[in-house]
């Protein structure tokens, strides 16, 4: 063994120690990145550790070493549906940029009375607390009773921005999934509390809709826990 100096390559042939511990890593950077599709439950916290002890996503999210899980924005409590979660900072930070005006989608499920004056007034746009917000596009999905579906498309991520708009026009939101974010849709037979990782194409769709190039090596599928069955890092 040899003391490392400035400038000395290191190569994936080398055994590396710091502190006596020995650190592996790959000559691609690139093979270590991982994004998956989480089909978040309502209850749980998008954030990494809550205080009172509640349920977050990380809480289902398998282990990994020598990295770390980064959500790409975050859906509420009561919001369930699809939730992108990667290794990769740089894909991340641009999917969750307004300038890239990522398309999301969510179904809504709407109590009370829509009127024609109330869908122009959420695509004409409306002002919160936060500034003008508006929907992309809204379509009919139907319903029975008091409640009616809705699916809504937004280019940003503001927090609770769905919730706000509806509410905006004296109307409740009895229940929200984003069912898309991008390129990239709920799997219909992701079941809530399920994840897996982005399929080749999947992956190549979505670096390209920022920009980037996909990582030439991508993580297999693996089997997804059960619900809560494993804790991340």
């Amino acid at each position: 063994d040899h003391p490392a100096e400035l400038g000395v390559s290191v190569t994936e042939k080398d055994r590396v120690r710091i502190d006596g511990r020995v650190v592996s890593f790959s000559a691609d950077p690139t093979q270590n990145i991982r994004t998956l599709i989480y089909h978040k439950p309502a209850g749980e916290l998008t954030t990494r550790k809550d205080e009172a002890g509640r349920p977050t996503v990380f809480d289902s999210l398998p282990r990994i070493k020598n990295a770390r899980w980064i959500s790409i924005g975050r859906l509420d409590m009561n919001t369930s549906g699809l939730l992108l979660v990667t290794t990769d900072g740089e894909l991340a930070h641009r999917l969750m940029h307004p300038s890239y005006e990522i398309e999301r989608e969510y179904a809504v499920r709407i109590l009370g009375k829509v009127d024609e004056i109330v869908l122009n007034n959420l695509i004409e746009g409306v002002e919160l607390e936060d500034g003008l917000a508006k929907f992309a596009t809204i379509r009919d999905a139907g319903g029975q009773g008091a409640n009616h579906w809705y699916h809504v498309t937004v280019h940003e991520g503001r927090n609770r921005e769905v919730r706000r708009l509806w509410e905006s026009q004296g109307l409740k939101v009895s229940r929200l999934i984003r069912v898309s974010f991008g390129p990239i849709a709920l799997p219909a037979n992701l079941r809530a509390g399920r994840f897996r990782d982005l399929e080749q194409a999947e992956t190549a769709a979505l670096y390209a809709a920022v920009g980037l190039s996909a990582p030439k090596t991508v993580q297999k599928t693996r089997r997804p826990p059960t619900r809560h069955g494993r804790r991340a890092r």
